[in-house]
């Protein structure tokens, strides 16, 4: 059976955890410790804020059961996050993270979106957030806020652009020296400030690179666009846009977010979001707190006959069998 936590309820369970330091860990004045509950597995988190607007945290779980933690829209910062054991895996939104496949987002919106951490398998987590406003006064000359390079990464009021990639050996290795870090008091903070500065360049570097090759004869900026209407579309299930409104939303025609969705993503605008719409339902159901009409609903079918059907020839069961 799999575990379903919002927000509010991690937050709870987080408070209620006494906080014991594991032998290994000595912790400095600037390192802030929590423990993941004995009710969902054993493990820590260890966040350090590094200078003010940038945080880094180091997590170490493994959990009794499959548990997903959903996490509603909210303001993101520019974040790297890099797995060196186990995976986060998603249904929408992002592509499954682990098993090689880091993350680097800008700041703006971030949608709603549900992770799964699977049972019985330790997962560890380098996770890197920076203050967009640090990023972009702090960091940058006003000519670099304007390259191409960065501009999608300061998207403020706007859905934030994600990237998800390969993790290198130097990626690796840079998390690996921050997780053994060999200093103790400023110097270690010293040291990780410079690590986060150099995992940053290097994730730069690799946007840099992939801007340059089209990805299925798609320009770089048409591919971003793209992606972001797939990142709508997860959060508008129950009454998305029409193909005209959501190429309107994202900056592309109508023609080419229908054909460029197809390349880049291997399905078409209504096949992913029925396929958002089906695993959205299933879940509902499995959990049993809703009736099938009402689930029909929330997924946005207005008829739970037709609901009934789509979800037969996708599942094979009717929903009431699921």
């Amino acid at each position: 059976m799999t575990l379903t936590l919002n927000q509010s309820d991690w937050d709870e369970l987080q408070k209620q955890a006494p906080v014991t330091c594991p032998d290994h860990l000595k912790l400095e004045d600037f390192e802030e410790l929590s423990v993941l509950p004995e009710v969902l597995g054993r493990g820590y988190e260890l966040e350090l804020e590094l200078m003010p607007g940038v945080r880094l945290c180091f997590a170490d779980h493994e959990w009794q059961q499959d548990t997903i933690v959903k996490t509603p829209a909210h303001d993101h910062p520019i974040q790297i996050s890099i797995f060196p054991s186990g995976a986060l895996y998603f249904d929408a939104v992002h592509p499954n993270l682990g098993d090689g496949h880091s993350y680097f987002s800008g700041s703006g919106i971030s949608p709603s979106v549900a992770g799964m951490l699977r049972a019985g398998r330790r997962w560890t987590c380098v996770d890197i957030e920076i203050d967009p406003e640090l990023f972009s006064s702090g960091f940058l000359t006003e000519q670099q806020r304007d390259s191409d390079l960065l501009k999608p990464l300061l998207k403020q009021d706007d859905w934030k652009v994600s990237f998800y990639p390969t993790l290198t050996p130097a990626m690796q290795t840079i998390a690996q020296q921050m997780w053994d870090v060999p200093y103790r008091g400023e110097l270690k903070r010293l040291y990780l400030q410079a690590k986060v500065m150099e995992l940053l360049v290097i994730y730069l570097d690799w946007v840099a690179e992939a801007q340059q090759q089209p990805v299925h004869g798609l320009k770089p900026d048409t591919v971003t666009r793209l992606h972001h209407a797939k990142e709508l579309l997860a959060t508008q299930v129950e009454q998305p846009p029409t193909l005209v409104e959501l190429a309107q939303q994202v900056g592309v025609s109508k023609r080419t977010l229908q054909r460029g969705f197809r390349d880049l993503f291997g399905t078409t605008v209504f096949g992913y979001l029925h396929t958002l719409r089906m695993k959205q339902a299933e879940q509902l159901l499995r959990n049993r707190q809703m009736r099938v009409s009402e689930v029909a609903h929330a997924v946005g079918y207005s008829h739970p006959g037709h609901f009934t059907e789509a979800f037969k020839r996708t599942f094979g069961m009717t929903p009431k069998q699921c």
